[in-house]
């Protein structure tokens, strides 16, 4: 499986370093014949942004894969290699999932409704452009249910050394006394 995830990688990598070279070179042929002959393809500035747009969600599904987004890691880190870490960390997954999922399937809408409407200078469907929001939406769950079964490895591995849980933060509130309330 993980041999599938490096293949998959390398392909999301060559293919946004592709769309990259192809769109600055698009803009650098565009900037010349402006200044130079006063003429510019009016295909070229849109075709580079189309292919912003789908080096933008290729890279975010390949970030996902290496675990590169930026994150708040203080409390993850106090946690780690806790009960109340794989908790945590389960829930940041979650809530991960459903941001993805709501990408995935607006995403999908979007390139439903713009299968009508031609880009004025390709003269493509404009679906065509919006259709690598649910392609990289569905890259990054992949990503995200390996990570979450990693997770889960870890949680059973901490079962499996029996690490107390009274030493960490949620066990010791379980064991707390109750917070009696006067009228």
């Amino acid at each position: 499986m993980e041999r599938l995830f490096n293949s998959l990688k390398k392909v999301l990598y060559w293919v946004s370093v592709v769309a990259m070279g192809v769109m600055l070179l698009l803009i650098f042929m565009q900037v010349i014949t402006r200044y130079f002959f006063g003429y510019t393809f009016e295909w070229s500035e849109e075709l580079a942004r189309f292919l912003f747009v789908w080096v933008v969600f290729l890279g975010s599904a390949l970030l996902m894969g290496q675990g590169g987004h930026l994150a708040v890691r203080l409390l993850p880190s106090k946690l780690e290699g806790r009960m109340s870490g794989i908790a945590l960390q389960l829930f940041i997954n979650l809530c991960s999932c459903a941001f993805i999922l709501l990408l995935l399937i607006q995403g999908a809408k979007m390139t439903r409704v713009m299968t009508f409407q031609t880009a004025p200078g390709l003269g493509i469907s404009m679906s065509a452009v919006y259709v690598i929001i649910p392609v990289s939406a569905v890259l990054m769950l992949l990503y995200l249910g390996r990570d979450t079964m990693k997770v889960f490895r870890e949680m059973r591995e901490i079962k499996r050394k029996g690490n107390p849980v009274v030493s960490d933060a949620m066990g010791s509130l379980a064991n707390a006394e109750p917070v009696r309330h006067e009228k």
